[in-house]
């Protein structure tokens, strides 16, 4: 008889476990959400994010919460001697978090690490030629999302990106913005879209503005997006998303459809900011 009902019993608990899990998760969530948020925080956004004093009060507000919980849940590892302090917890957890407000979020729910360097580092990538003679490649970046919990982060191009905050290059919002598109899988310029939103236009609008960029790349006619967003859809994306936070009301006026794509995502505005 035990026998019997020890499979039962195990299924009833995972069931349970599946259910309420989420549910306690958000529990804590808004206790985090709750507690006071501290001045010496706040200090930092408005030193190192000069557009948080432009935003609505209400985005202020759930911008704080939001950091709260992400510097409850994610773990911050210094790279190379840098040492990490509250102000580089704050100044990333500030623009990672800006992609979040006013929708469902998970924050992040794949993100476990942020590995911080203190400037640009260097990454060897491994190619295989024509001849079949395995060739080794170095790159130096400025940051880079992975797939499986970790974005890393130059502290001194963050720092950059956040300083100018009208220049549409920002390596935070670039890197978290990968992690949007990764959440379903592979980063590939389409990331979860709500309800409301059609696959379909989406896919035809961005593909659209890829291409233009790739001949403007290729030309070398000025664009409004780094020439970098033309090597493939997931950087497009990553590129399209810095420039609509930074500097959208040329974006709004010179891509009007894709401006509104980006809106109806991310459910902000920063016209009115």
């Amino acid at each position: 008889m035990l026998s019997y009902l020890l499979p039962i019993l195990i299924g009833v608990f995972i069931i349970g476990y599946s259910i309420g899990k989420p549910s306690w998760r958000e529990y804590q969530r808004n206790k985090i959400k709750n507690q006071p948020f501290k001045k010496e925080w706040r200090k930092i956004i408005q030193q190192r994010m000069p557009y948080f004093r432009q935003m609505p009060a209400e985005l202020q507000l759930q911008l704080k919460q939001h950091i709260q919980v992400f510097l409850a849940e994610k773990n911050f590892i210094g790279c190379n001697g840098i040492q990490i302090t509250d102000e580089i917890k704050i100044t990333v957890a500030a623009q990672a978090c800006l992609l979040l407000l006013n929708r469902k979020t998970d924050f992040y729910p794949k993100l476990r690490t942020i590995l911080v360097y203190p400037r640009a580092f260097i990454k060897e990538q491994q190619s295989m030629h024509e001849d079949g003679v395995q060739h080794t490649k170095k790159m130096v970046l400025a940051g880079e999302s992975w797939g499986f919990g970790k974005v890393v982060l130059s502290w001194q191009d963050t720092l950059d990106g956040a300083k100018i905050p009208n220049d549409g290059r920002n390596v935070v919002i670039h890197e978290f913005a990968h992690q949007l598109d990764q959440e379903n899988g592979k980063s590939n310029g389409a990331p979860i879209l709500d309800k409301g939103q059609n696959y379909k236009c989406w896919s035809e609008v961005f593909a659209l503005h890829f291409e233009q960029l790739k001949i403007q790349a290729k030309t070398g006619k000025p664009s409004l997006f780094d020439y970098y967003g033309a090597t493939e859809p997931a950087e497009f994306f990553a590129v399209a998303s810095e420039v609509f936070f930074e500097q959208a009301q040329q974006f709004h006026y010179e891509y009007p459809m894709l401006y509104q794509q980006l809106k109806q995502y991310y459910q902000v505005d920063p016209i009115h900011w």
